[in-house]
């Protein structure tokens, strides 16, 4: 078992070393446009779990994730000639949702201001009330 401190910086080397990987050495067309949001590895550093998003959103999310476990075996090798570790960790891939969930937000955020806009300059017709009475 190694330290979390250890676990963190081998997820981020994975990070790192899988990105550089997906862009300059991988030419499976399902690849492209993908990009690793987060790595996360247990103490034991039998797994690695890797999140990915693309940049067309959830539509490509089956597509990526069997390119990945297609092309997981050559990953995890090349992996290993980069990361020097005893044992390399078993990769295991997951779609990320967190672009899609900001966007909606973002979306029903900007959807907000524009009726409070709306209701400020369709205005009421009602008048302010004097404090005198």
């Amino acid at each position: 078992m190694v330290s979390k401190t250890r676990a963190l910086r081998v997820a981020d080397r994975i990070r790192e070393e899988l990105s550089t990987l997906l862009i300059y050495n991988v030419s499976d067309p399902r690849l492209v446009g993908i990009s690793v949001t987060d790595v996360q590895v247990d103490r034991e550093l039998a797994f690695a779990n890797i999140y990915v998003s693309a940049l067309e959103g959830s539509q490509r999310s089956l597509e990526v994730l069997e390119g990945l476990e297609h092309a997981s075996g050559y990953l995890r090798y090349e992996l290993s000639q980069r990361i020097e570790l005893f044992t390399f960790p078993r990769l295991r891939f997951h779609w990320d949702p967190t672009f899609e969930k900001a966007d909606k937000i973002e979306r029903l955020i900007a959807s907000l201001h524009s009726q409070e806009a709306a209701d400020q300059t369709g205005g009421s017709t009602e008048e302010p009330v004097d404090a005198d009475g």
